[in-house]
């Protein structure tokens, strides 16, 4: 197949251009400047200057393409998380550019449309498992994902709701591997809330198989998410440090709807995405991808 790829040079990308490579498909990449189109050549995809937001320019791009897997955000830095105007770039990617983006697949025969997601807009269901037909209570910065998850289904396309990405290449995971090793582990909110989480290979994997279940909407994460004190626990483990010191904590809720993000507690079950693709995570929970994590990054820094 020949695949047309939107956010190829974000955390993501690189894993999502491999395994398309592996798979033997044909890749191009959005690419709006100089330095990314570098960088999506440097991967062995093909760079596209195509905008976003420019359904003509899209329809032109994505011509001869079997597939297009829309995985542009711009999710905001530490600093920005939680600020409106931190996330309304997010927002008009994942509103405006993801209709842009289904308008021109409707316009070019035979595309299929895979489209990023999060799992964060279900409500808060404690202890509770969690499926795609479990309630929604969407966050503030979460509207525009259930937008461009409305989008991509109307156009026969597939919206994967992602929990929350770490390994290798992922700015986050790295800062919670450094607190790690200060005796640090970040629990937002209670202990006892689950953290729903995908290793960035895990989901680009889950992307590609894909690329052959119908259309719908389909939760993406571990076999077995952790509670956060667990999860905290795994990356601490992964570094050799036993006790960690929890924060922020209760603190976290203060941000109110900026970090409920943090702090819902959702249990998720990956069983409709497993049962249509036959898929199924290289890592089961993130004790197993947070070990793979820290082991990948010391051998890159050998």
């Amino acid at each position: 197949m020949k695949v047309f790829v939107t956010g190829g040079t974000g955390a993501l990308g690189p894993y999502i251009v491999s395994e398309l490579h592996a798979a033997g498909h044909e890749v191009t990449a959005l690419a709006r400047t100089s330095a990314k189109a570098s960088a999506v050549e440097a991967m062995g995809a093909t760079p596209s200057g195509a905008s976003l937001f420019d359904v003509e320019s899209l329809a032109r791009a994505f011509a001869g393409h079997n597939a297009v897997l829309n995985l542009a955000t711009s999710i905001p830095e530490p600093r920005r998380f939680l600020t409106a105007s931190g996330w309304r770039d997010n927002d008009e990617i994942r509103d405006a550019g993801s209709a842009a983006v289904a308008e021109a697949v409707r316009r070019v025969e035979g595309l299929r449309l895979v489209q990023e997601s999060v799992a964060f807009n279900h409500a808060d269901a404690g202890a509770e498992w969690i499926d795609e037909e479990s309630a929604l209570d969407p966050l503030s910065h979460g509207v525009s994902a259930l937008a461009a998850e409305r989008h991509a289904t109307e156009v026969g396309g597939v919206a994967l709701r992602f929990g929350l990405f770490y390994g290798p290449g992922s700015s986050h995971s790295k800062m919670l591997i450094d607190s790690a090793r200060r005796h640090v582990g970040f629990v937002a909110g209670s202990p006892r809330a689950f953290q729903p989480a995908i290793h960035l290979a895990d989901a680009a994997g889950a992307t590609v198989a894909a690329l052959a279940v119908p259309s719908g909407v389909y939760l993406v994460t571990d076999d077995e998410p952790l509670t956060r004190r667990d999860f905290a626990r795994a990356v601490g483990a992964a570094v050799g440090v036993v006790r960690l010191v929890r924060s922020p904590g209760s603190a976290a809720r203060l941000g109110g709807r900026f970090t409920q993000s943090l702090t819902r507690s959702h249990r998720t079950s990956n069983g409709r995405f497993v049962a249509a693709s036959g898929w199924s995570p290289k890592f089961p929970s993130a004790r197993e991808g947070w070990r793979a994590t820290v082991d990948t990054m010391l051998s890159r820094n050998a």
